[in-house]
């Protein structure tokens, strides 16, 4: 017949069997590629490297190879008589405001030394990261800028487990500590259950379903914080449902930032999600059994905390502050997570760090 090509006997009927196994195998393949895509994120951006955003800004390299990238202000760091690190939030960075006038660092003769945690703002990522690796970087960067045998933290909101690791591996190099609403692990042994519970009651379902895939899952914490078939978390978005109302009105005060998106121009996953995964992963120690870092009286440590704050529970805080004896423990009414754009809060902070009253009375 015309038109009919003529083949070989058998080719049609085994290709249709090879075709009946290679389809499914190239969509099990293709479903794979799909997968790995979804699960893994996408590679580091290292500033300075090919494709990379730019260094703007000054930076040391630590032992290991990494840069930190850091900034000053008040009174030169070779004239100061107080030195103080401040390590920034979750999604923040070197730049994040600490509300203190430059008048009153001339005052106190104070340098304030703020740095890109690992992965974040032109910090070079760090794979290995961990709480103690984090206590490494904050000792390695006063060494290289001379800040002397002791220097004061403080530490805010997600910045609290790196300072919390601070006393624990380099005590004697802490002048004295602020704690300002620093976020706590919810799998700390020495923590009831019932704490836990009444905290994780308090939460967003949307954030404790974040907290616990970081915790039981974190392979997996990026492709559920990028879904969108349910809400990943409030925090990271800044929900009106996590904020007090007098958090509202800080937040509606403030002005619009230049560039929101820089703090993780690295990757999500170098500074957000590996945040995260540190907080809520194995310390390798708790608060509650660490020894008195000042027990010679040279030095207090400080907790800040919200009585309104819907991030960082206060029933948790209470708790953890209340067994160790040697924390100064402020709560401030009505204040939430945001208090610390408030400028006459923060100097307070920063009067009560270097120079402690004998009963540390609570800010209003």
């Amino acid at each position: 017949m015309e038109g009919l090509v003529s083949r070989p006997i058998g080719v049609g009927k085994e290709m249709g069997s090879k075709g009946a196994i290679l389809v499914p195998a190239l969509a099990a393949l293709a479903s794979g590629w799909a997968l790995r895509a979804l699960l893994l994120p996408p590679p580091a951006r290292p500033c300075g490297s090919p494709g990379g955003p730019p260094v703007t800004s000054p930076r040391v390299k630590l032992s290991d190879g990494r840069h930190l990238a850091y900034r000053e202000r008040g009174v030169p760091r070779d004239v100061a008589r107080h030195k103080i690190i401040f390590v920034h939030p979750f999604a923040g960075s070197k730049d994040f405001p600490f509300n203190v006038s430059q008048e009153l660092l001339q005052e106190l003769g104070v340098c304030i030394v703020s740095y890109d945690r690992a992965g974040y703002g032109e910090s070079d990522p760090n794979p290995r990261r961990n709480t103690k690796s984090d206590a490494e970087d904050i000792r390695q960067l006063a060494d290289h800028l001379d800040l002397g045998d002791r220097f004061f933290l403080i530490g805010i909101s997600m910045g609290g487990y790196a300072t919390w690791s601070c006393i624990k591996h380099i005590p004697h190099r802490l002048a004295g500590v602020a704690l300002v609403f620093p976020i706590l692990n919810y799998w700390w042994p020495s923590l009831p259950r019932e704490i836990r519970d009444a905290a994780f009651r308090e939460m967003d379902p949307a954030d404790r379903r974040m907290f616990k895939i970081a915790r039981r899952a974190p392979w997996l914490l990026h492709a559920y914080v990028n879904q969108k078939l349910v809400t990943p978390s409030k925090i990271i978005s800044m929900h009106p449902d996590v904020l007090c109302p007098q958090d509202q009105e800080i937040l509606q005060s403030l002005p619009a930032e230049e560039e929101p998106a820089k703090p993780m121009q690295q990757g999500e996953h170098e500074s957000l999600h590996r945040d995260l995964i540190c907080l809520v992963g194995d310390w390798g120690f708790e608060p509650e059994g660490l020894p008195d870092p000042f027990a010679g009286g040279q030095g207090t440590v400080h907790i800040w905390q919200g009585s309104d704050d819907k991030m960082v529970q206060p029933v948790v805080q209470r708790y953890v502050a209340g067994k160790i004896p040697w924390v100064r423990y402020h709560e401030l009414p009505s204040a939430g997570h945001l208090f610390f754009f408030v400028r006459h809060r923060c100097e307070a902070i920063l009067k009560e760090l270097i120079q402690p009253s004998p009963l540390s009375p609570p800010v209003d």
